[in-house]
């Protein structure tokens, strides 16, 4: 995954879905914007096949982003992974992670539109926040904004907000 000009390469076991939530096992078939190391669009892969173990040597490098969300008193919104998340179960984390997919829509380029229409289809889809531009979103969007949340139950266990995040804030954390 590249954010910027730092890569980090997550990948999940090979997984029996059967038993899985069905929203989050769609979204695995999601086609994600495979990248060489200079970020130029070179193809497109399903976001399992992109994260699975078997294909870490493949290094399906692909576009990602993080949205830190901040309301008006500058809380950053943190959230619990449902206990029904693929990834990262129960673990807090920044909200929200995830991917531009191959789409036209997504694919732009110019001033990032691609990734701020992804984080902007994130947001509403994980959290009920209606899509709108932000002028904070780029590759590692911020967002200062008061939103009422609607979350996904099987996205989203627990959320809170904090003034200040240290290393022992919480015992589990995404590595996001």
């Amino acid at each position: 995954i590249v954010l910027g000009q730092i890569q980090h390469f997550v990948t999940m076991p090979d997984i029996n879905t059967n038993h899985l939530d069905k929203q989050q096992v769609q979204l695995l078939a999601e086609m994600c914007i495979l990248i060489d190391e200079y970020d130029n669009k070179i193809g497109a892969e399903t976001k399992k096949n992109c994260h699975l173990n078997k294909n870490t040597e493949k290094r399906l490098l692909h576009q990602a982003f993080s949205v830190f969300l901040f309301n008006n008193e500058n809380k950053l919104l943190l959230q619990q992974m449902s206990d029904a998340k693929i990834t990262f179960p129960d673990c807090f984390t920044n909200k929200c992670c995830s991917h531009p997919v191959s789409n036209p829509g997504e694919l732009q380029e110019n001033d990032a539109l691609g990734v701020q229409r992804a984080a902007q289809r994130r947001l509403h889809a994980e959290l009920g926040i209606p899509p709108g531009r932000e002028h904070e979103i780029d590759y590692s969007p911020l967002v200062r904004k008061n939103v009422t949340l609607h979350p996904y139950p099987n996205k989203m266990k627990n959320y809170c907000y904090v003034k200040e995040i240290t290393r022992t804030t919480f015992e589990k954390s995404s590595q996001w």
